[in-house]
């Protein structure tokens, strides 16, 4: 019996090396196609095909688990399912008529970035609008509390951290009163967001009685920093008409004027005029992602009348039907610089276009300023901005680590006429891998008014010279670079 199962056997193991390699190249050829028919960049390109070819099916098995962009296939899936909105009857108030008197106006100042940034977002640009800024938690809260007490039909509100302190139960209890008078409330939260302090509001607005729902739950360990497919947008609209964005959380740290434990200093604006329809556009279709509820008609989308002198435009963004609209409008912002450019942000890693557009616009004698947090919350993102900040400053552009505490403002200007406010950050994870909303504004007023605080905020930093990138140890360096190896993850 044993000497006929050997002899059985002997063809197996006679050939079993063959079967592997053949196995190998199918398994290689097919991972190649993939990458070379799916990477954007040719050094990525190269770089896995390497992988692949020179460790024989460990090769294949990385690039399966590591090379293959599944964040932004998972999203346009996802998205994909979701019941679709029709806009239609949430632009009541924005006319043809409005849309065509925001083209002329701009003029030639940047008539380019104009048409660019409708062609990437499909977004008109709307005339009509008024954009107040709103420094802190201590002028943004009480204006946001108080829309909420006023409003008489709706309220709408997304965020990524609602915390369950004094800050987050003012809000609970603004919502539960409005929920109290009648008016039609919303509210949805990141699933990962949403346990970053405390118990889980979710809980708190369950109890209240308070319609509300959870961004892509997931099961990744509770405050994971480094999560994705994550929605990062901060909208409030109160009867389709008052809306409020900008890079601001709800939660107690960022009332400076308390004297909290962790302040923390940011940015918020109030907005009215038409453009808020397109806030409450966006939030609509989110909510329709997670609930499947269309919210259309009067208590969502009233015709709203234009208001103000600014020409303003929103830009949603995320790995799906809307993948790298910000990172285009910012090429094309820098690209359209001619004076001045501000970016103010607490998480730089800019990807390599980025870095040769601000290089670019700082050699063409544009004054370059990129204002950054002294100390940051994230550590790891902090070594690995480090280590490429050199790319920037050896080009002339000029770098101001702003002092404590902790800065999250999200800002950039450009010639003191272009505004681009919002959740978004300088970082792989809001151009590509989570869901962001930014507005672009046009309006000499308004981006002197910022520039002007931006350059009081500069004056408080200190200058970060190549010197001083130079300077730094040897260990200090090789960890900082060892970081930026994981940039596109942080």
């Amino acid at each position: 019996m044993v000497q006929p199962l050997f002899a059985a056997l002997d063809p197996m193991l006679t050939f079993w090396p063959y079967f592997a390699t053949l196995l190998n190249v199918l398994c290689c050829v097919l991972a190649t196609g993939h990458a070379v028919l799916t990477k954007r960049d040719t050094r990525a390109t190269i770089g896995w095909v390497g992988v692949i070819w020179l460790a024989p099916i460990l090769g294949v098995l990385v690039y399966i688990w590591l090379g293959i962009n599944r964040i932004e296939r998972r999203a346009r899936s996802l998205r994909a399912e979701r019941p679709r909105l029709d806009p239609s009857p949430g632009l009541g108030g924005v006319s043809a008529e409005v849309s065509d008197q925001a083209g002329t106006l701009t003029g030639m100042l940047l008539e380019p970035l104009t048409k660019l940034v409708r062609d990437v977002t499909r977004q008109p640009l709307l005339a009509g609008n008024r954009v107040t800024p709103l420094v802190d938690g201590d002028q943004a809260y009480p204006a946001m509390l108080q829309a909420i007490n006023e409003a008489v039909r709706s309220v709408t509100l997304t965020t990524y951290i609602f915390a369950h302190d004094d800050t987050g139960q003012q809000f609970l209890d603004a919502l539960q009163r409005a929920v109290a008078r009648g008016v039609d409330v919303r509210v949805l939260i990141d699933d990962v967001g949403g346990r970053y302090h405390g118990p889980p509001m979710p809980r708190g607005l369950r109890r209240a009685g308070i319609p509300f729902a959870s961004f892509l739950p997931t099961r990744i360990p509770w405050r994971f920093q480094y999560s994705n497919l994550r929605s990062h947008r901060k909208i409030l609209v109160t009867d389709g008409s008052l809306g409020f964005t900008g890079g601001m959380n709800i939660h107690a740290g960022n009332c400076r004027e308390r004297h909290p434990r962790r302040p923390v200093q940011d940015l918020h604006f109030r907005l009215t005029g038409p453009v808020v329809s397109q806030l409450q556009a966006v939030f609509a279709d989110d909510w329709a992602f997670c609930t499947g509820e269309l919210l259309q008609g009067h208590p969502w989308f009233p015709a709203v009348e234009p208001e103000g002198r600014v020409l303003a435009r929103g830009i949603p963004n995320g790995p799906d039907d809307d993948f790298e609209t910000l990172r285009l409008t910012l090429l094309g912002a820098l690209a359209c610089a001619r004076a001045s450019l501000l970016v103010v942000t607490p998480y730089f890693l800019p990807d390599a276009s980025l870095i040769a557009s601000l290089n670019v616009a700082a050699m063409r004698g544009v004054q370059v300023d990129i204002v950054l947090p002294a100390e940051s919350d994230l550590t790891l993102v902090q070594w690995a901005s480090t280590a490429l900040l050199w790319q920037v400053l050896e080009r002339g552009c000029r770098v101001w680590l702003s002092p404590p505490p902790f800065d999250h403002t999200k800002l950039m200007l450009v010639d003191e006429f272009w505004t681009l406010l919002g959740s978004a950050n300088w970082d792989p994870r809001s151009l590509r891998l989570n869901f962001e909303f930014n507005v672009e504004c046009y309006d000499r007023e308004l981006a002197t008014w910022l520039t002007d605080w931006v350059h009081r905020k500069i004056r408080q930093s200190r200058s970060l010279s190549l010197a001083d990138v130079d300077g730094r140890s040897l260990p200090i360096r090789l960890r900082d670079g060892l970081a930026r190896l994981l940039s596109p993850y942080l």
